[in-house]
């Protein structure tokens, strides 16, 4: 006999969006936009702990940069994937860009957001912030709303700029929903703005997280990669070298 899933609910606020939720379910808590979508989940006893494969995914990403020391993050939600880059990368400014200002302090107060002094969030629509962000090593978009992607996510422009805002040896990691055939939403586009020189790492949740270089002369080092993983494995408490295998080149 499987244990019955008790939800508490923590909180639940409304602003001009929608509604979010967090709850609370044995050692998880979530944070949920609208109808029961589930944006993040935290495990409690350690919030920097990935639990799915998409967020591990964007982890990979940051990993293709040697010493990355500089994050921007276009999306926040619970703040998962920020504290985990945080406790394993040698980041020293890290800068957040959310929408909707409950979700910050709904992070910091129920989903373990660490008030970390390299951590500087701002509150607004990443489309019209990203021109006055700081360039980063490492920048990563995950922009969803109730009803899946952030128009963000197929913005030819605001795509490009994200890209720009790279430091040389950067890298840009994006969730994208994948399509029916497995390919990334978008993946013309994505295509012929890319050139086709970026990589994609499928994962089970039904994303496609996109890893996209600065510029064209820039490769992912897999072997450099490989053996940063599992350097990092130990602390990180699981291994991620399957989703690393998965790595294809632009589909």
């Amino acid at each position: 006999m499987t244990e019955e899933r008790v939800e508490h609910l923590l909180a639940e606020v409304h602003d001009q969006f929608g509604m979010i939720r967090v709850f609370e379910v044995a050692d998880y808590r979530f944070l949920e936009f609208g109808d029961a979508i589930e944006q993040s989940c935290v495990f409690t006893a350690d919030p920097s702990w990935l639990e799915y494969d998409y967020t591990r995914a964007m982890l990979i990403g940051a990993l293709c940069h040697e010493r990355p020391e500089s994050a921007l993050f276009l999306g926040l939600g619970a703040g998962t994937l920020t504290q985990a880059c945080l406790k394993f990368l040698p980041l020293e400014d890290v800068e957040a860009i959310e929408l909707r200002p409950d979700v910050p302090r709904l992070a910091i107060e129920y989903l373990g957001l660490d008030d970390d002094p390299r951590l500087y969030i701002r509150v607004g629509d990443a489309l019209e912030l990203l021109e006055t962000a700081e360039s980063a090593d490492l920048i990563f978009v995950d922009l969803y709303t109730d009803v899946g992607p952030g128009v963000g996510h197929l913005a030819w422009g605001f795509l490009e700029n994200c890209q720009k805002r790279l430091n040389p040896g950067g890298w840009l990691v994006i969730n994208q929903w994948a399509t029916d055939d497995g390919k990334p939403l978008g993946a013309a586009l994505l295509r012929g703005l890319y050139h086709r020189h970026y990589w994609e790492l499928p994962v089970k949740e039904g994303n496609v997280i996109l890893i996209v270089p600065a510029d064209l002369d820039q490769e992912l080092d897999r072997d450099a990669l490989i053996s940063r993983a599992e350097g990092l494995a130990p602390r990180l408490g699981y291994s991620l070298q399957s989703l690393i295998k998965a790595i294809r080149p632009a589909t």
